[in-house]
């Protein structure tokens, strides 16, 4: 009988966005508080660094809880986001659901390096970080004049436990090797990592060798950005899709992505590269409709759906989805 992972909402903090930066048609002098959602699979496979429980993932851990943490240059872009609540933050939300942090957790994977999704590393010092190619580089050199290296903190992971995805694209910052001394602990050997297609998603990854959790290149939002796609079920599929969209509505195609001045003569949005993210939305209808016709549920989860969290609290660790 096949077994399926279990997977919790947590909550990882919450930032106020004005919506005018990030939906079509917006009410210019409306901000809504929204949450920054993280998650936790608890996979029934041995821990690969305690065989004697489950193996346990983490996907983000949004806002740190200490904002003196962050670079001044990322102090000041919070404060155009505030309110920020810290608490609970992603530490926290495990521990008053019975997890140590410390030692409960074997790997944390990051859909991306934007502050409100890499909270507070040094909460997990035996967990291995999993990120997507050119994450490193991202961190220690910024990526252009939108994306300066003051708006990263070069040391946020630790460099012995932390490994790249296979790089799939030669723009942006370039993939970072693992040393030959890492302290990393994969459930699959790095070397049988590989992308593939999976129904409408061109690349996606097997992380744990099984099909239960599949790593998604995700690109568009930031360089790097990865969602997790994980078998709940026969007949189910939870997909925590990041940074994809910051509002439900614009994968239901009810509304667009925003674009406004860059500073430079031009427009931009939030995203790295307005089509490709436009693109990996697409994706994502495509897979869940296509999922629908072989009677197959994608509950699809956006890492600020404050709707969602709403509805769902009782699926919140300790509870499942």
């Amino acid at each position: 009988m096949a077994t399926y992972p279990k997977v919790s909402a947590l909550d990882g903090g919450h930032i106020t966005l004005p919506e005018r930066l990030f939906i079509t048609d917006a009410d210019p002098t409306k901000r809504a508080t929204v949450p920054s959602l993280c998650f936790l699979i608890q996979h029934p496979s041995p821990s690969p660094i305690s065989p004697d429980r489950t193996a346990n993932l983490i996907f983000d851990l949004g806002v740190k809880r200490n904002i003196t943490a962050y670079t001044p240059a990322q102090q000041a872009h919070i404060a155009q986001r505030q309110p920020v609540i810290v608490s609970p933050d992603c530490a926290d939300s495990l521990r008053n659901g019975g997890f140590d942090p410390s030692t409960d957790i074997d790997m944390v994977i990051l859909s991306h390096v934007h502050w409100d999704h890499v909270g507070t590393p040094g909460d997990f010092p035996n967990a291995t970080f999993a990120v997507g190619a050119g994450t490193l580089d991202l961190l220690a050199n910024g990526a252009g004049y939108l994306y300066p290296k003051e708006l990263f903190n070069h040391d946020e992971l630790p460099a012995d436990r932390t490994v790249e995805f296979p790089a799939l694209r030669d723009d942006g910052p370039r993939r970072t090797e693992t040393p030959g001394d890492t302290r990393a602990v994969l459930p699959v050997e790095e070397g049988n990592w590989e992308w593939e297609k999976l129904g409408a998603f061109l690349n996606a990854l097997d992380l744990l060798g099984d099909g239960s959790v599949w790593v998604v290149d995700s690109p568009g939002h930031l360089y790097g950005h990865v969602n997790l796609l994980v078998r709940t079920g026969d007949k189910k599929w939870v997909y925590l899709g990041g940074d994809c969209c910051h509002d439900p509505r614009i994968l239901s195609q009810e509304k667009g992505i925003a674009l406004y001045e860059d500073g430079r003569g031009g427009l931009r949005s939030v995203h790295v590269d307005t089509e490709t993210a436009s693109c990996t939305l697409e994706g994502i209808r495509k897979f869940v409709k296509e999922q629908e016709e072989q009677g197959v549920e994608v509950e699809v989860i956006m890492a600020h759906d404050g709707v969602w969290r709403v509805r769902n609290k009782e699926r919140f660790w300790p509870g499942c989805l």
